[in-house]
């Protein structure tokens, strides 16, 4: 096994002689920021395994102890978009095209996909872990959409995830960036089982160990060992922040306009670091993400999941190019100066028009066409 492969590929013999196709994401020192190559590496190998009888289950993990995926890997985003500032983007274009079409695969895969969402799940990392039919988090998952810090809007299928969540947290998470623990998630439906890190080796000897048959089966008896470890560690779970705040979060979410929910957000004495942290990320991210996370929201609901990639790609290459974004990596990762150049300072100032050209197709046709299609 070469250990400089973006994704090292793994097929683990079982008991029964069938297969677990092993992916882990290998770029520890970046906390397996999600590039090119491992998006291209996923997808081929994914499809294969897909038509491969042998193969009864999919694990995708991260390779070291601090991060499933803490995201794409937007420094070289950053270089495509100062190359080709507001025109057509060859790379952007074919990252977003592939790392949506790899998210869409995962959701509707045909076999049980289980991820490990050990450690820090950000952004892209979680397009990945969202997409799985069984996603388990341990005591130190860190799960967050902090897209408006850097420009952009929650991607990777955020339309369809946070808008599936209850009491208007989606909105807040969008907007705020919060960062959820692993009982957070289990409550949004983020993933399926809290599991500590600690019993990894247990639980992958358990899948090696399952009388794997038919993928309807198959599906079950993952669902059936994740439920079974939830409740033994369940004791060990760390404490909820969505629960403690569900019925603030209701409240200040409501509201007919995105500049009276943001007010109502802001004007909430803090009583606890978790809420303060959500106040002060709004507060300083980007007027025209905060607006795109709003429309979104408000128009994606009965989008079906080919449609939500289909205009979360138009939304993304439109992003690229429209300076907002590239101003947003620049102050966090660039410059490191914590000093973005919004284009507007409120959400109020931001014409409807600018928004409106986030939603505009940049071609005759869509890339992600077929998705949904048989």
């Amino acid at each position: 096994m070469q250990t400089t492969a973006p994704v090292m590929f793994e097929e683990v013999t079982c008991s029964a002689g069938q297969k677990l196709g092993m992916a882990t994401l290998n770029s520890p020192s970046s906390l397996n920021a999600l590039n090119l190559p491992m998006i291209e590496n996923l997808l081929q190998v994914l499809d294969h395994w897909r038509l491969d009888a042998s193969i009864v289950a999919i694990v995708l993990q991260g390779a070291g102890d601090k991060a499933f995926c803490a995201g794409g890997d937007i420094t070289h985003l950053y270089q495509s978009m100062c190359d080709h500032p507001e025109g057509e983007n060859p790379f952007a274009e074919k990252f977003f095209h592939l790392e949506y079409r790899l998210d869409y695969m995962i959701h509707t895969y045909p076999k049980p996909v289980i991820c490990w969402g050990h450690g820090v799940v950000m952004g892209g990392g979680l397009g990945l872990m969202a997409g799985a039919s069984h996603r388990i988090v341990t005591e130190k998952s860190r799960i967050a959409m902090p897209e408006i810090s850097i420009g952009l809007f929650p991607d990777v299928g955020g339309t369809w995830f946070l808008n599936r969540m209850p009491d208007g947290t989606g909105l807040f998470l969008g907007l705020t960036g919060a960062t959820c623990n692993a009982t957070d998630a289990v409550e949004l439906g983020w993933a399926e089982a809290f599991i500590p890190q600690s019993q990894k080796d247990a639980v992958f000897r358990a899948l090696r160990q399952q009388q794997w048959s038919s993928s309807e089966s198959n599906h079950s008896r993952v669902t059936q060992l994740c439920r079974s470890l939830t409740e033994q560690h369940r004791s060990q779970a760390p404490k909820g922040q969505i629960d403690q705040h569900r019925a603030i979060i209701h409240q200040v979410t409501q509201g007919d306009t995105l500049a009276e929910v943001i007010e109502q957000i802001l004007a909430l004495p803090a009583n606890d670091p978790w809420f303060e942290k959500a106040q002060k990320t709004l507060a300083k991210g980007s007027p025209i993400s905060a607006q795109l996370v709003w429309r979104q929201l408000q128009t994606g609901g009965r989008l079906s999941l080919a449609e939500v990639f289909q205009r979360e790609l138009i939304m993304a290459i439109q992003s690229t190019r429209q300076g907002e974004f590239r101003e947003g990596i620049r102050a966090l990762l660039i410059d490191k100066d914590l000093q973005p150049k919004w284009r507007f300072n409120t959400v109020a100032d931001v014409p409807t028009e600018v928004i409106d050209a986030f939603f505009e197709p940049p071609w005759p046709e869509n890339p992600l066409k077929d998705l949904g299609q048989k």
